[in-house]
């Protein structure tokens, strides 16, 4: 796949996003699916492929009725939508499908028809973390920030600073969940989830969905949506389990799968005007900071807290809010890709003046997975 040559454009969200206890996970990825069709000036009949999670694609294309010659099921947690854009690139670069429906739809808070999250006693979770008390993806991710604050320097002030950080961001935006502004003090004062995280580094529970339509550059020529170009794609795994880490105080997935992306796109850190890492917690951000090449070992929480990825800063990061403040649904990789859209479109609602390139890193499964997108508004 060249550089560009494979464009996103249609991007939309469900019309409700946060609380939305009438629609059922299937609704939220259909609504999200026409939204996304409008959005690009496309019909059901301009389909031929279709992408997301679980049994999610068979289903919304018997919803839609799209008859697709081209199915993308793969489900590693929040960065899956990262993948689907990279899988449905390499589709249309190949022949294999020209316009790709990529959709995302989870009832995280109602629960409404939501397919059940499960440890299975047999996996290697079950197997061999959940004996040892390990109870959910906070504590599953207290591992990884505690060996880096102990090998690194990073505080307990600086891992504070991100959600501070990311409501500067949320509080420009409408849509955001939580949009009131907070300090260090706030985040200590709320309850205690995890050691060390409390409860404003964790992530939002919410309802919600999203979607893409993602062709070739030269059919794009021919739909009124804005074309966002593809530059790069990474993808990558490391673990089943985030204890089996080979170093917790770095991602193996995250260095890999942005390492590809970089070549892909024959650009480095330095080319990039605006951020988007996952952030289920609050330490992510700071392994993406460092993971990608943005800042070098241990200076990511010194980075964040110095203001320079919040509104005003160097390298805007987060811009929606995150997942700790604009939404997350479960699986957040989604919406991260939805704000950097917008953020290369010009649409957003904190917009980044004069920004072209976006990089977007997601993870899955506690590092157990990641990839990566750089999107930008033309091609180099």
């Amino acid at each position: 796949m060249k550089p560009g040559e494979v464009v996103i454009v249609g991007a939309a969200e469900t019309d409700e996003i946060g609380h939305v206890p009438t629609h059922s996970a299937l609704r939220l990825n259909v609504e999200s699916a026409v939204n996304a069709m409008n959005d690009a000036g496309v019909s059901i009949d301009d389909i031929d492929g279709i992408a997301g999670t679980g049994n999610y694609p068979i289903d919304v294309a018997h919803d839609l009725g799209i008859a697709p010659r081209w199915v993308d099921n793969t489900s590693v947690g929040g960065c899956s939508y990262l993948m689907h854009v990279r899988h449905a690139a390499a589709a249309i670069a190949t022949g294999m499908a020209s316009t790709v429906l990529i959709t995302h739809g989870e009832s995280g808070r109602s629960q409404n028809n939501q397919y059940p999250y499960q440890v299975e006693p047999f996996s290697p979770w079950g197997q061999y973390e959940t004996p040892y008390g390990v109870g959910g993806m906070y504590s599953n991710f207290t591992i990884p920030v505690l060996r880096m604050m102990k090998e690194t320097g990073l505080t307990h002030e600086q891992l504070a600073s991100v959600p501070v950080a990311q409501r500067r961001w949320a509080n420009l935006t409408p849509r955001a969940a939580q949009r009131d502004l907070i300090t260090e003090e706030d985040v200590f004062a709320s309850p205690m989830i995890a050691y060390p995280f409390h409860r404003l580094q964790c992530c939002l529970r919410t309802d919600g969905g999203g979607a893409l339509v993602v062709t070739s550059a030269e059919r794009a020529r021919d739909l009124p949506g804005a074309a966002v170009h593809v530059l790069g794609t990474g993808e990558a795994s490391e673990h089943p389990v985030v204890s089996q880490m080979g170093d917790f105080t770095s991602s193996r997935a995250f260095r890999t799968s942005s390492a590809e992306a970089f070549r892909q796109a024959g650009m480095s850190p330095e080319d990039i005007d605006h951020l988007m890492v996952y952030d289920a917690f609050a330490h992510l951000p700071i392994f993406g900071l460092e993971d990608l090449g943005f800042v070098g070992r241990g200076e990511a929480g010194a980075f964040i807290a110095e203001g320079h990825t919040s509104p005003g800063g160097q390298l805007p990061m987060n811009t929606n809010g995150g997942g700790l403040s604009y939404t997350h649904t479960g699986m957040y990789g989604m919406f991260a890709i939805q704000e950097a859209v917008r953020q290369v479109r010009g649409e957003a609602a904190a917009q980044v003046p004069g920004l072209r390139t976006s990089f977007v890193q997601g993870v899955g499964g506690m590092f157990m997975a990641a990839a990566s997108l750089i999107l930008a508004n033309d091609v180099p």
